[in-house]
Protein backbone atom coordinates (compact mmCIF):
# COMPACT_ATOMS: atom_id res chain seq x y z
CA UNK A 1 0.00 0.00 0.00
CA UNK A 2 3.14 2.34 1.13
CA UNK A 3 4.46 2.03 -2.73
CA UNK A 4 1.06 2.47 -3.86
CA UNK A 5 0.96 5.77 -2.23
CA UNK A 6 4.02 6.46 -3.40
CA UNK A 7 3.86 5.77 -7.21
CA UNK A 8 0.35 7.66 -7.30
CA UNK A 9 1.44 10.88 -5.43
CA UNK A 10 4.82 10.87 -8.54
CA UNK A 11 2.33 10.39 -11.13
CA UNK A 12 -0.34 12.79 -9.86
CA UNK A 13 2.49 15.34 -9.14
CA UNK A 14 4.47 14.92 -12.47
CA UNK A 15 1.19 14.98 -14.27
CA UNK A 16 -0.14 18.15 -12.75
CA UNK A 17 3.23 20.87 -13.14
CA UNK A 18 4.34 18.94 -16.60
CA UNK A 19 0.50 19.47 -17.70
CA UNK A 20 0.47 23.11 -16.51
CA UNK A 21 3.83 23.61 -18.41
CA UNK A 22 2.39 22.46 -21.60
CA UNK A 23 -0.83 24.60 -20.77
CA UNK A 24 1.24 27.76 -20.75
CA UNK A 25 2.78 27.20 -24.24
CA UNK A 26 -0.86 26.20 -25.57
CA UNK A 27 -2.04 29.12 -23.98
CA UNK A 28 0.40 31.65 -25.30
CA UNK A 29 -0.02 30.06 -28.69
CA UNK A 30 -3.44 30.32 -28.74
CA UNK A 31 -3.28 33.82 -27.75
CA UNK A 32 -1.39 34.86 -31.15
CA UNK A 33 -3.85 32.44 -33.10
CA UNK A 34 -0.98 29.71 -33.67
CA UNK A 35 -2.28 26.23 -34.33
CA UNK A 36 -1.94 23.58 -31.70
CA UNK A 37 -2.61 20.01 -32.85
CA UNK A 38 -2.27 18.36 -29.92
CA UNK A 39 -2.43 18.68 -25.99
CA UNK A 40 -1.86 15.60 -23.84
CA UNK A 41 -0.90 14.53 -20.21
CA UNK A 42 1.42 11.32 -20.34
CA UNK A 43 2.89 10.39 -23.55
CA UNK A 44 1.28 7.72 -25.85
CA UNK A 45 -0.45 5.08 -26.62
CA UNK A 46 -3.09 7.34 -26.65
CA UNK A 47 -5.85 6.23 -23.83
CA UNK A 48 -8.69 8.54 -25.10
CA UNK A 49 -9.28 12.26 -26.22
CA UNK A 50 -11.35 14.49 -27.60
CA UNK A 51 -11.04 17.02 -30.48
CA UNK A 52 -12.26 20.73 -29.10
CA UNK A 53 -11.40 23.66 -32.36
CA UNK A 54 -8.32 22.84 -34.11
CA UNK A 55 -6.51 21.09 -31.04
CA UNK A 56 -6.81 17.01 -29.94
CA UNK A 57 -6.50 17.02 -26.20
CA UNK A 58 -5.91 13.47 -24.63
CA UNK A 59 -4.47 11.39 -22.07
CA UNK A 60 -1.98 9.27 -22.92
CA UNK A 61 -0.72 5.82 -20.89
CA UNK A 62 2.72 6.64 -19.69
CA UNK A 63 1.86 9.20 -17.24
CA UNK A 64 5.50 10.80 -16.45
CA UNK A 65 4.95 14.13 -18.16
CA UNK A 66 2.85 15.26 -21.24
CA UNK A 67 3.50 17.01 -24.13
CA UNK A 68 1.84 19.47 -27.07
CA UNK A 69 2.17 20.14 -30.50
CA UNK A 70 2.28 23.53 -32.43
CA UNK A 71 1.98 23.60 -35.92
CA UNK A 72 4.80 24.63 -37.98
CA UNK A 73 7.08 24.33 -35.02
CA UNK A 74 10.45 21.91 -34.92
CA UNK A 75 11.16 20.08 -32.56
CA UNK A 76 12.02 16.57 -30.91
CA UNK A 77 9.07 15.18 -33.51
CA UNK A 78 11.28 16.27 -36.66
CA UNK A 79 8.08 16.84 -38.88
CA UNK A 80 9.99 17.25 -41.75
CA UNK A 81 6.84 16.72 -44.27
CA UNK A 82 5.23 19.93 -42.28
CA UNK A 83 8.24 22.15 -42.40
CA UNK A 84 8.93 21.61 -46.51
CA UNK A 85 5.38 23.21 -47.24
CA UNK A 86 4.86 26.49 -47.42
CA UNK A 87 4.31 27.98 -43.84
CA UNK A 88 0.39 28.76 -43.18
CA UNK A 89 -0.73 32.02 -41.61
CA UNK A 90 -1.68 30.19 -38.53
CA UNK A 91 1.61 28.46 -38.37
CA UNK A 92 4.18 28.99 -35.26
CA UNK A 93 7.33 29.54 -37.95
CA UNK A 94 5.31 32.28 -39.84
CA UNK A 95 4.94 34.88 -36.65
CA UNK A 96 7.15 37.44 -35.60
CA UNK A 97 9.90 36.32 -33.32
CA UNK A 98 8.66 38.35 -30.49
CA UNK A 99 5.68 36.37 -30.57
CA UNK A 100 7.52 33.06 -30.68
CA UNK A 101 9.27 33.60 -27.96
CA UNK A 102 6.67 34.57 -25.77
CA UNK A 103 5.23 31.15 -26.47
CA UNK A 104 8.33 29.61 -26.00
CA UNK A 105 8.69 31.01 -22.72
CA UNK A 106 4.99 30.31 -21.69
CA UNK A 107 5.69 26.88 -20.20
CA UNK A 108 8.48 28.08 -17.84
CA UNK A 109 6.16 31.67 -16.92
CA UNK A 110 3.49 29.06 -15.71
CA UNK A 111 5.58 26.91 -13.47
CA UNK A 112 7.27 29.65 -11.71
CA UNK A 113 3.51 31.37 -10.98
CA UNK A 114 2.25 28.24 -9.85
CA UNK A 115 5.64 27.38 -7.58
CA UNK A 116 5.12 30.41 -6.32
CA UNK A 117 1.75 30.06 -5.36
CA UNK A 118 2.24 26.79 -3.62
CA UNK A 119 4.73 28.04 -1.73
CA UNK A 120 2.56 31.05 -0.36
CA UNK A 121 -0.90 29.16 -0.01
CA UNK A 122 1.53 27.28 2.25
CA UNK A 123 2.94 30.27 4.28
CA UNK A 124 -0.76 31.51 4.40
CA UNK A 125 -2.94 28.14 5.31
CA UNK A 126 -0.46 26.04 7.42
CA UNK A 127 2.33 28.33 8.56
CA UNK A 128 5.52 26.98 9.59
CA UNK A 129 5.77 24.57 13.22
CA UNK A 130 9.43 24.30 14.37
CA UNK A 131 11.40 22.65 17.33
CA UNK A 132 13.45 25.99 19.20
CA UNK A 133 16.68 24.67 19.64
CA UNK A 134 16.58 25.88 23.27
CA UNK A 135 13.50 23.13 23.72
CA UNK A 136 16.47 20.32 22.75
CA UNK A 137 17.41 19.94 26.72
CA UNK A 138 18.84 16.86 26.97
CA UNK A 139 20.97 16.72 23.81
CA UNK A 140 20.59 15.19 20.75
CA UNK A 141 20.50 11.36 19.58
CA UNK A 142 23.22 10.49 17.04
CA UNK A 143 22.39 7.60 14.32
CA UNK A 144 25.24 6.59 12.43
CA UNK A 145 25.32 9.17 9.83
CA UNK A 146 26.12 11.30 12.60
CA UNK A 147 28.39 9.39 14.56
CA UNK A 148 30.43 8.98 11.02
CA UNK A 149 31.40 12.87 11.33
CA UNK A 150 32.58 12.90 15.19
CA UNK A 151 28.74 13.33 16.81
CA UNK A 152 27.58 11.46 20.21
CA UNK A 153 24.12 10.76 21.91
CA UNK A 154 23.99 13.37 24.31
CA UNK A 155 26.06 16.42 22.64
CA UNK A 156 24.21 19.84 22.40
CA UNK A 157 24.74 21.77 19.45
CA UNK A 158 24.71 25.23 20.20
CA UNK A 159 26.39 27.02 17.72
CA UNK A 160 25.79 26.46 13.82
CA UNK A 161 29.57 27.98 11.61
CA UNK A 162 30.12 30.06 15.48
CA UNK A 163 26.71 31.34 15.24
CA UNK A 164 23.46 30.44 17.52
CA UNK A 165 20.68 29.59 15.69
CA UNK A 166 16.81 29.37 17.18
CA UNK A 167 15.76 26.52 15.14
CA UNK A 168 16.59 22.88 15.61
CA UNK A 169 15.89 21.87 11.98
CA UNK A 170 18.97 24.73 10.93
CA UNK A 171 21.13 21.70 11.87
CA UNK A 172 20.35 20.08 8.49
CA UNK A 173 19.49 23.31 6.37
CA UNK A 174 19.96 23.67 3.15
CA UNK A 175 22.90 26.47 3.83
CA UNK A 176 24.72 24.08 5.70
CA UNK A 177 24.53 21.18 3.72
CA UNK A 178 25.22 22.98 0.61
CA UNK A 179 28.25 25.16 1.86
CA UNK A 180 31.97 24.54 0.76
CA UNK A 181 32.86 24.06 4.31
CA UNK A 182 31.15 24.22 8.06
CA UNK A 183 31.53 23.05 11.41
CA UNK A 184 29.41 22.87 14.74
CA UNK A 185 30.00 23.62 17.78
CA UNK A 186 29.11 21.15 20.47
CA UNK A 187 28.67 20.69 23.96
CA UNK A 188 29.88 17.32 25.42
CA UNK A 189 29.58 17.27 29.00
CA UNK A 190 29.93 20.73 29.27
CA UNK A 191 33.16 21.14 27.12
CA UNK A 192 32.88 23.58 24.40
CA UNK A 193 34.17 21.35 20.83
CA UNK A 194 33.69 21.98 17.51
CA UNK A 195 32.62 18.84 14.97
CA UNK A 196 33.83 20.07 11.07
CA UNK A 197 30.83 19.51 8.97
CA UNK A 198 31.72 17.78 5.26
CA UNK A 199 31.37 18.22 2.42
CA UNK A 200 29.41 15.80 1.35
CA UNK A 201 27.12 15.27 4.61
CA UNK A 202 24.33 15.69 1.99
CA UNK A 203 25.37 11.97 -0.23
CA UNK A 204 25.31 10.22 3.59
CA UNK A 205 21.93 11.72 4.11
CA UNK A 206 20.41 10.85 0.71
CA UNK A 207 22.00 7.43 0.37
CA UNK A 208 20.38 3.77 -0.16
CA UNK A 209 18.30 2.95 3.00
CA UNK A 210 18.59 6.59 4.33
CA UNK A 211 18.62 6.62 8.41
CA UNK A 212 17.74 9.99 10.22
CA UNK A 213 20.82 12.14 11.06
CA UNK A 214 20.06 13.19 14.64
CA UNK A 215 16.93 13.51 16.60
CA UNK A 216 16.06 15.14 20.13
CA UNK A 217 16.78 12.98 22.92
CA UNK A 218 13.77 13.53 24.64
CA UNK A 219 12.04 11.87 28.34
CA UNK A 220 8.54 10.62 27.49
CA UNK A 221 5.41 9.35 29.62
CA UNK A 222 2.30 7.68 28.55
CA UNK A 223 -0.45 10.02 27.12
CA UNK A 224 -3.12 8.24 25.26
CA UNK A 225 -3.41 4.33 25.42
CA UNK A 226 -4.92 2.32 22.45
CA UNK A 227 -8.44 0.33 22.93
CA UNK A 228 -7.97 -3.58 23.22
CA UNK A 229 -3.87 -3.57 22.79
CA UNK A 230 -1.19 -4.74 24.96
CA UNK A 231 -0.93 -1.69 27.27
CA UNK A 232 -4.61 -1.31 27.89
CA UNK A 233 -4.37 -4.88 29.16
CA UNK A 234 -1.21 -4.55 31.05
CA UNK A 235 -3.25 -1.72 32.79
CA UNK A 236 -0.88 1.11 31.46
CA UNK A 237 -2.83 4.58 32.40
CA UNK A 238 -1.89 8.09 31.64
CA UNK A 239 1.12 9.74 32.64
CA UNK A 240 2.72 6.67 33.66
CA UNK A 241 6.44 7.09 33.06
CA UNK A 242 8.15 3.61 31.55
CA UNK A 243 11.60 3.38 33.81
CA UNK A 244 12.97 0.14 32.94
CA UNK A 245 12.38 -2.68 30.40
CA UNK A 246 13.14 -6.07 30.63
CA UNK A 247 15.97 -4.93 33.36
CA UNK A 248 17.31 -1.88 31.44
CA UNK A 249 17.06 1.71 32.72
CA UNK A 250 15.14 3.29 30.26
CA UNK A 251 15.50 7.68 30.46
CA UNK A 252 14.92 8.59 26.94
CA UNK A 253 11.91 7.21 24.30
CA UNK A 254 15.23 5.93 21.72
CA UNK A 255 16.50 3.64 24.53
CA UNK A 256 12.65 2.48 24.88
CA UNK A 257 12.72 2.46 20.61
CA UNK A 258 15.70 0.20 20.49
CA UNK A 259 14.93 -2.14 23.13
CA UNK A 260 11.55 -3.48 21.64
CA UNK A 261 12.63 -3.46 17.99
CA UNK A 262 13.53 -7.31 18.30
CA UNK A 263 10.53 -8.20 20.61
CA UNK A 264 7.64 -8.49 18.13
CA UNK A 265 4.64 -10.09 19.78
CA UNK A 266 6.27 -10.68 22.64
CA UNK A 267 5.92 -10.25 26.19
CA UNK A 268 7.93 -7.47 28.46
CA UNK A 269 8.82 -6.95 31.87
CA UNK A 270 8.65 -2.91 32.82
CA UNK A 271 8.70 -1.16 35.68
CA UNK A 272 6.26 2.36 35.24
CA UNK A 273 6.49 4.89 37.83
CA UNK A 274 2.75 6.44 38.49
CA UNK A 275 2.23 9.04 40.91
CA UNK A 276 5.47 8.72 42.64
CA UNK A 277 5.55 4.58 43.13
CA UNK A 278 6.96 2.33 41.38
CA UNK A 279 4.75 -0.98 39.60
CA UNK A 280 6.26 -3.70 37.81
CA UNK A 281 3.57 -5.08 34.82
CA UNK A 282 4.06 -7.58 31.88
CA UNK A 283 3.01 -6.27 28.31
CA UNK A 284 2.55 -7.80 25.18
CA UNK A 285 3.74 -6.14 22.23
CA UNK A 286 2.14 -6.55 18.75
CA UNK A 287 3.28 -7.62 15.47
CA UNK A 288 5.34 -4.53 15.20
CA UNK A 289 6.97 -4.27 18.18
CA UNK A 290 4.24 -1.78 19.84
CA UNK A 291 2.88 -1.85 22.92
CA UNK A 292 -0.43 0.22 22.02
CA UNK A 293 0.03 3.55 23.84
CA UNK A 294 0.78 7.35 22.46
CA UNK A 295 3.77 9.06 24.06
CA UNK A 296 4.24 12.53 25.52
CA UNK A 297 7.59 14.03 25.35
CA UNK A 298 9.27 16.86 27.05
CA UNK A 299 9.42 19.11 23.81
CA UNK A 300 6.97 21.63 22.60
CA UNK A 301 6.95 22.64 19.38
CA UNK A 302 6.08 26.30 18.24
CA UNK A 303 4.09 27.70 15.10
CA UNK A 304 4.26 30.82 13.06
CA UNK A 305 1.59 32.18 11.19
CA UNK A 306 1.83 34.97 9.06
CA UNK A 307 -0.51 37.40 6.71
CA UNK A 308 -1.66 37.00 3.43
CA UNK A 309 1.88 39.93 3.00
CA UNK A 310 3.41 38.20 4.74
CA UNK A 311 3.05 35.43 2.79
CA UNK A 312 3.39 36.65 -0.53
CA UNK A 313 7.26 37.71 0.32
CA UNK A 314 7.97 34.49 2.29
CA UNK A 315 6.42 32.30 -0.19
CA UNK A 316 8.41 34.28 -3.16
CA UNK A 317 11.66 33.89 -1.04
CA UNK A 318 11.23 29.91 -0.80
CA UNK A 319 10.19 29.56 -4.36
CA UNK A 320 13.46 30.81 -5.38
CA UNK A 321 16.01 29.97 -2.56
CA UNK A 322 14.76 26.38 -4.06
CA UNK A 323 15.90 26.97 -7.34
CA UNK A 324 18.94 28.72 -5.47
CA UNK A 325 19.56 25.77 -3.62
CA UNK A 326 19.41 22.98 -6.38
CA UNK A 327 21.95 25.27 -8.51
CA UNK A 328 24.52 24.55 -5.28
CA UNK A 329 23.71 21.00 -5.32
CA UNK A 330 24.74 21.16 -9.43
CA UNK A 331 27.91 23.18 -7.99
CA UNK A 332 28.72 20.51 -5.82
CA UNK A 333 28.53 17.66 -8.25
CA UNK A 334 30.33 19.68 -10.82
CA UNK A 335 33.03 20.50 -7.92
CA UNK A 336 33.02 16.68 -7.47
CA UNK A 337 32.20 17.77 -3.50
CA UNK A 338 29.33 14.54 -3.71
CA UNK A 339 29.27 11.69 -6.25
CA UNK A 340 26.87 11.02 -9.39
CA UNK A 341 25.45 8.75 -6.87
CA UNK A 342 23.33 11.09 -5.57
CA UNK A 343 21.40 12.33 -8.69
CA UNK A 344 17.91 10.70 -8.56
CA UNK A 345 15.14 10.20 -11.47
CA UNK A 346 11.57 9.72 -10.96
CA UNK A 347 12.09 6.62 -8.87
CA UNK A 348 14.46 9.05 -6.39
CA UNK A 349 11.71 11.59 -6.68
CA UNK A 350 9.34 9.03 -5.65
CA UNK A 351 10.91 7.94 -2.39
CA UNK A 352 11.07 11.72 -1.55
CA UNK A 353 6.95 11.62 -1.47
CA UNK A 354 7.07 9.30 0.79
CA UNK A 355 4.91 6.14 1.56
CA UNK A 356 2.12 8.05 3.66
CA UNK A 357 -0.18 11.01 1.83
CA UNK A 358 0.61 14.28 3.48
CA UNK A 359 -0.76 17.10 1.75
CA UNK A 360 1.40 19.54 3.27
CA UNK A 361 4.32 17.86 2.09
CA UNK A 362 2.98 16.81 -1.63
CA UNK A 363 1.92 20.85 -1.84
CA UNK A 364 5.82 21.91 -0.74
CA UNK A 365 7.54 19.18 -3.46
CA UNK A 366 5.25 20.23 -6.00
CA UNK A 367 6.31 23.60 -4.98
CA UNK A 368 10.33 23.07 -5.34
CA UNK A 369 9.52 20.64 -8.65
CA UNK A 370 7.87 23.18 -10.70
CA UNK A 371 10.24 25.77 -10.00
CA UNK A 372 12.84 23.49 -11.16
CA UNK A 373 11.50 22.11 -14.05
CA UNK A 374 11.14 25.92 -15.29
CA UNK A 375 14.99 26.63 -14.12
CA UNK A 376 15.92 23.10 -15.99
CA UNK A 377 13.67 24.05 -19.03
CA UNK A 378 15.36 27.56 -19.34
CA UNK A 379 19.11 25.99 -19.64
CA UNK A 380 20.12 26.30 -23.25
CA UNK A 381 20.09 22.93 -24.61
CA UNK A 382 18.11 22.54 -28.14
CA UNK A 383 15.44 20.98 -27.83
CA UNK A 384 14.66 22.62 -24.61
CA UNK A 385 12.71 25.79 -23.76
CA UNK A 386 15.75 27.44 -23.13
CA UNK A 387 17.59 26.25 -26.28
CA UNK A 388 14.78 27.97 -28.60
CA UNK A 389 14.90 30.96 -26.90
CA UNK A 390 18.74 31.20 -27.40
CA UNK A 391 17.67 30.70 -31.55
CA UNK A 392 15.01 33.48 -31.03
CA UNK A 393 17.34 35.58 -29.66
CA UNK A 394 19.83 35.18 -31.86
CA UNK A 395 17.15 35.84 -34.62
CA UNK A 396 15.88 38.88 -32.88
CA UNK A 397 19.51 40.45 -32.86
CA UNK A 398 20.89 39.70 -35.68
CA UNK A 399 17.41 39.48 -38.21
CA UNK A 400 18.33 36.10 -39.55
CA UNK A 401 16.44 32.77 -38.72
CA UNK A 402 18.83 29.90 -38.15
CA UNK A 403 18.27 27.00 -41.42
CA UNK A 404 16.16 24.45 -41.17
CA UNK A 405 19.18 22.12 -41.33
CA UNK A 406 20.85 23.96 -38.48
CA UNK A 407 18.12 23.44 -36.46
CA UNK A 408 17.06 19.38 -36.97
CA UNK A 409 21.25 18.69 -36.38
CA UNK A 410 20.95 21.35 -32.78
CA UNK A 411 17.79 19.68 -31.82
CA UNK A 412 18.89 15.99 -32.41
CA UNK A 413 22.00 17.19 -30.53
CA UNK A 414 19.72 18.37 -27.49
CA UNK A 415 17.84 15.27 -28.14
CA UNK A 416 20.26 12.87 -27.16
CA UNK A 417 21.57 14.81 -24.28
CA UNK A 418 18.63 14.69 -22.92
CA UNK A 419 17.54 11.02 -23.31
CA UNK A 420 21.40 10.24 -22.62
CA UNK A 421 20.65 12.03 -19.03
CA UNK A 422 17.25 10.32 -18.43
CA UNK A 423 18.75 6.77 -19.13
CA UNK A 424 21.42 7.94 -16.86
CA UNK A 425 19.07 9.23 -13.96
CA UNK A 426 16.83 5.98 -13.95
CA UNK A 427 20.20 3.43 -14.16
CA UNK A 428 21.19 5.40 -10.86
CA UNK A 429 17.77 5.12 -9.63
CA UNK A 430 18.15 1.05 -10.23
CA UNK A 431 21.40 0.95 -9.20
CA UNK A 432 20.81 2.45 -5.63
CA UNK A 433 18.28 0.11 -4.79
CA UNK A 434 19.59 -3.16 -6.11
CA UNK A 435 23.43 -2.19 -5.48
Amino acid sequence: MGNFIMITQLILGLSLIVGLHELGHLLAAKWFGIRVEKFSIGFPPKIFGVKWGDTEYSFGLIPLGGFVKIAGMMDESFDKEQLEQAPKSDEFRSKPAWQRLIVMIGGVTINVITGIMMFIGLSYFVGESYLPNKQVKNGIVAHESAQSIGLETGDKIIKINGKTFEKFDDVLSPEVLLASKGYYTIDRNGKEMEITIPTNLIEKLSSKNPQPFIEPQMTFSIDVVAPKSGAEKAGLQQNDEIIEANGKKIEYFHQFQKLKENLKEKEINIKIKRKGKEIDLKVMTDKDGNLGFRPKFNIKYEQNYFTFTQSIGRGTEQAFGSVWYNIQGMGKLFRGEVSTRSVSGPIGIAQVFGTKWDWVRFWRILGILSMWLAFMNMLPIPILDGGHVVFLGYEIISGRKPSDKFMEIALTIGFVLIMGLMVFVIANDLFNIFF
